[in-house]
């Protein structure tokens, strides 16, 4: 038996026959309805060509209804061949009785199949009904196919639009159910079928549907293309180019991509991004709403339903699934299940088929579909947490760091494919494609390569690629590529993670040494203090097991000594950074010893031995003068500055970070910029030209928030607030030192937590709050003492006046009570309010600034 696409490929590109000449003996001679047709048009002196014209149908449909070969015509092909032959009312009359009785006489039917009825309502696809209703509807396209994974709605859509666009087709809707068909020689068959032909000859079926369908209004709904996506195509490029005013609607995991298909890639539903939005959320009321039906309904759990629907990515086969489960488990219990394994998303409805009754068996039904080389990169593609880019794909299907022309070609041409099949996404951005997997799809392509065997070597594969990745984006993050380079590890900070998890499991200390060591000027610039910490120490304690190169090593403490010196860890910070400037002398590497020496000044600037501090970065600049290091003369200029306006050396600052501000800008250093602009307005501010101060303060956090560094968006907050405090301006003072605390205290920094509490006692006392300026008086002092670290020179005259004024004003018994309380105090509480002299355990939020 042909093959569709075989009886299609051979009649393609030739015309109808107008005269049905290659029935031959099957055609009978037509009586009935078919003599009456023919005699009207014989007496109106008309060909079937003549005929065919008039009423807009094709000759072959004509021929047809004259032959006996179709029978009852539908009113409005009556309609037309009446109008066409002038026919009165009692002639027209006699034509529709003579095909009533042809078709009780029991000749083949034409009645088309109808789209289904939903036995659902329809959520959230408002936009789409719209958009895509209007594109079918007006014949802005003739081939209109819904794409998107299995399970996102692609059918429910595509019977909502045939309902919503039907009465736009005068022929109406034919709907054409492609998921029963497994055999690709049926295809045809079910075409034919489901628009009413009983066809004799099958060699030419394809061409009998296209004399069924003629000039026909109608819009032919394909559903569940993906599996016969090659026939169905074929079929689909025949029939739009014979049937002038067909319209098809098609549903599919995999593109057809034949000439005039237009897609629309179905997503997921929108999910709530806060709270305010639960109610709106058409995920949430998804899951609600079939969740009730199961006879639960979680009305008063939303955000619980909120987390469930947020972890399936708004699928919505995935939440009516396990909306259905809500007959057994709570909807907290759901949402704990879902974080580890998607599995018990299954219970679909009994009369689905097995793709619909369990999401593994919709992605299985996608999987089955691909080609063992698709099959592979799909396996291998699991790997990535939080998407991947086209070298990375080529990176861990070839098992090389860098990848070549060819592999690329192949990543390529094979992503292209899983693309297509709807199983991976692809998002643009900033001229960079990157790709994902939805979270479900991608636990079933884990299990995939956990079956294969080859879950370790790809991971392997995926953390050289992203060692690669560190060590060259860290030669970028002190230039004018800075931002770029911070975002684009932004952008794969979940594979970053994912590489260090593995690395540090491997046993080994050479991976993660590298990977933490590559990381750590990101982690300080992007605020991650204290995982960047965790990573580095877990990795250097791997060394004594396993021995690592000296350069990574030393380049491995000295980012841990300076992620704990952030943190004000200055024991631990010492002891690393010492250990990583014996390492860069005995490899005697001048640029190492010279960044060293730079944070070792920082360590002693911070515990106020500002001598030692200028001694250690005129050592480095010297070493960096001697290299010829532009940057690290001028980061050596602003740290010399930093350290003289924090003893009050105001006009030596001012010269010296002047001089870096300068240079930062050639070197384009948007950090060092940062940095120097702080300074800068901080000695404008305490110089009292607080305009300039301003100024060069919101330059610094406009230039910070733009990089995303978040200690000098913290810092420049600090700052404006002291500017605004010292202008009397006492509530924009507070909601700008709240915020840089809030920063501060996020990132670790305890150093400048008790300068920003101090100032906040400030106010606070300003605004005859006394109580809670010696609470957080108190606070500041307790952190000063775990840390070590005194009140900075400059800042001292504000803080004693401060302290002055509290106890000038409290009896010593309140301020003693007050002072206790912030020094005991959380410090993720301090900010609440002091909670009284009794001590309450809950802070009184009104007892606030």
């Amino acid at each position: 038996m042909a093959t569709a696409t075989d009886e299609v490929g051979d009649w393609v590109g030739r015309p109808l026959p107008s005269d049905g000449s290659r029935r031959g003996s099957d055609d009978a001679q037509a009586t009935g309805f078919g003599d009456l047709l023919r005699r009207h048009r014989r007496d109106a002196g008309l060909s079937q060509e003549g005929l065919a014209e008039l009423a807009g149908l094709s000759v072959d449909a004509i021929a047809a209804l004259e032959r006996g070969r179709r029978r009852a015509p539908r009113p409005h092909t009556l309609r037309l061949l009446g109008d066409a032959l002038r026919l009165g009312a009692p002639d027209r009359a006699q034509l529709t009785a003579a095909a009533r009785r042809d078709d009780n006489a029991g000749g083949p039917r034409s009645t088309m199949r109808p789209a289904p009825v939903p036995a659902n309502e329809l959520v959230g696809r408002t936009d789409e009904l719209t958009e895509v209703g209007r594109l079918v509807g007006e014949r802005v396209t003739r081939l209109m196919t819904l794409s998107g994974p299995g399970g996102v709605g692609k059918t429910r859509l595509a019977l909502a639009i045939a309902g919503e666009v039907a009465h736009q087709f005068d022929d109406g809707v034919c709907w054409v159910p492609l998921a029963p068909v497994s055999d690709p020689a049926a295809v045809a068959s079910a075409v034919a079928a489901s628009t009413g032909l009983h066809p004799l000859d099958g060699a030419r079926l394809v061409q009998e549907i296209a004399e069924q369908i003629g000039r026909r209004n109608l819009l032919l709904v394909l559903d569940n293309c993906e599996h016969v996506v090659a026939d169905i195509a074929t079929i689909c490029s025949a029939l739009l180019e014979y049937c002038p005013n067909l319209s098809i609607l098609a549903s599919s995991r995999e593109l057809m991509r034949i000439a005039g298909e237009s897609v629309y890639v179905v997503q997921p539903l929108a999910l709530p991004e806060t709270n305010d939005q639960l109610d709106t959320s058409p995920a949430v009321k998804l899951f609600i709403d079939r969740a009730t039906a199961r006879g639960h309904e979680p009305l008063e759990q939303r955000e619980q339903v909120a987390r469930v629907v947020r972890r399936l990515e708004g699928m919505p086969l995935a939440i009516e699934l396990a909306a259905a489960r809500t007959n057994v488990l709570t909807v907290e219990e759901l949402a704990a299940e879902l974080e580890t394994s998607f599995g018990i998303l299954a219970g679909g409805s009994s009369t689905a088929g097995p793709r619909q009754q369990s999401l593994y068996g919709a992605i299985e039904w996608s999987h089955d579909l691909l080609t063992p080389q698709e099959r592979e990169l799909f396996a291998l593609l699991s790997v990535f947490v939080g998407g991947w880019t086209l070298n990375a794909a080529a990176a861990v299907l070839s098992g090389t760091v860098v990848p070549g022309p060819l592999e690329r070609a192949r990543a390529l041409d094979l992503t292209s494919r899983l693309v297509d099949k709807s199983l991976i996404r692809v998002s643009r951005d900033r001229g960079i494609a990157r790709y994902d997997m939805l979270a479900v799809i991608r636990e079933f392509a884990a299990d995939q390569l956990a079956a294969a065997g080859r879950t370790d070597e790809v991971a392997r594969h995926h953390a050289a690629f992203y060692i690669s990745l560190a060590e060259e984006a860290e030669s970028h993050l002190r230039g004018a590529n800075q931002a770029d380079w911070l975002d684009r590890l932004d952008g794969e900070l979940d594979n970053l993670r994912a590489a260090m998890t593995w690395s540090l499991r491997s046993g080994t200390a050479g991976e993660p040494v590298r990977l933490a060591g590559g990381l750590w000027l990101f982690c300080y610039l992007r605020g991650h203090y204290a995982e960047g910490s965790e990573w580095l120490e877990r990795a250097l304690a791997l060394t004594g097991v396993d021995g690592v190169e000296p350069q990574y090593q030393a380049k491995a403490a000295l980012g841990a000594g300076m992620l704990a010196f952030l943190q004000c860890e200055y024991g631990v910070a010492t002891t690393r950074l010492e250990s990583a400037l014996a390492q860069y002398k005995a490899l005697d590497d001048t640029a190492g010893t010279a960044l060293v020496m730079q944070r070792l000044g920082g360590v002693a600037r911070e515990r106020g031995d500002y001598e030692t501090a200028e001694n250690l970065h005129c050592q480095s600049y010297d070493l960096f003068e001697s290299l010829g290091d532009r940057s690290g003369m001028s980061w050596a200029h602003n740290h010399l500055g930093f350290v003289a306006w924090l003893r009050g050396d105001l006009e030596i600052g001012a010269r010296r970070c002047k001089r870096a501000r300068d240079s930062f800008r050639v070197l384009g250093d948007g950090e060092g910029l940062a940095w120097s602009l702080i300074s800068l307005g901080t000695i404008a501010q305490y110089s009292g030209e607080l305009t300039e101060a301003e100024d060069l303060l919101l330059e610094s956090l406009a230039l910070s928030q733009r990089l995303g560094y978040r200690e000098g968006v913290a810092w420049s907050l600090n700052q404006l607030g002291i500017v605004e405090r010292r202008r009397g301006f006492t509530d924009r003072a507070v909601h700008l030192l709240d915020e840089s605390l809030a920063e501060h205290r996020d990132l670790g920094d305890r150093w400048r937590t008790a300068s920003v509490l101090e100032e906040l006692a400030t106010v606070a006392q300003q605004r005859e709050r006394t109580e809670y300026a010696a609470f957080l008086i108190g606070a500041a002092d307790g952190i000063r003492e775990v840390i070590g670290a005194p009140v900075p020179l400059v800042e001292k005259p504000d803080q004693l006046a401060t302290r002055r004024a509290i106890e000038q004003t409290l009896d010593r018994r309140a301020f003693r009570a007050a002072w206790s309380a912030g020094r005991a105090a959380p410090l993720a509480a301090v900010a609440d309010g002091y909670p009284g002299p009794g001590g309450s355990s809950t802070p009184d939020r009104s007892n606030r600034l």
